[in-house]
C-alpha cells in the first residue's frame, strides 16, 4: 500500500488510477493524515460481499430455529383472506 499527498493525487491522478487498475491500494494524506483510500473495485467488492455474509450469519444466528413442519405450515398462512 502506498502513501500519497493529496496535493500529489491532483497532479497525477490518472497515473495513480492505472496503479489502483492494476491492483494498488493507495492511501491520501492531507497534512500527514490519511483522509482516502483509493481500491481496486474488485477488492472492494470482495470486502463488501464478506461484510454482507457475516451480517447474514449473525442474523441467522438471532433467529429461532424452525422445524420442517413449522416451516411448511406457516407458509401458506394468511393466504385467502
Amino acid at each position: 500500500m502506498r502513501t500519497v499527498k493529496a496535493s500529489e493525487a491532483e497532479a497525477q491522478l490518472p497515473s495513480l488510477l492505472d496503479e489502483v487498475e492494476r491492483g494498488e491500494t493507495l492511501v491520501i494524506t492531507r497534512h500527514g493524515r490519511p483522509i482516502a483510500r483509493l481500491v481496486p473495485e474488485a477488492e472492494l467488492r470482495a470486502t463488501n460481499t464478506a461484510r454482507v455474509m457475516r451480517e447474514i450469519e449473525a442474523f441467522r444466528q438471532s433467529m429461532p430455529q424452525l422445524s420442517l413442519d413449522e416451516i411448511l405450515s406457516a407458509r401458506h398462512e394468511g393466504h385467502g383472506r
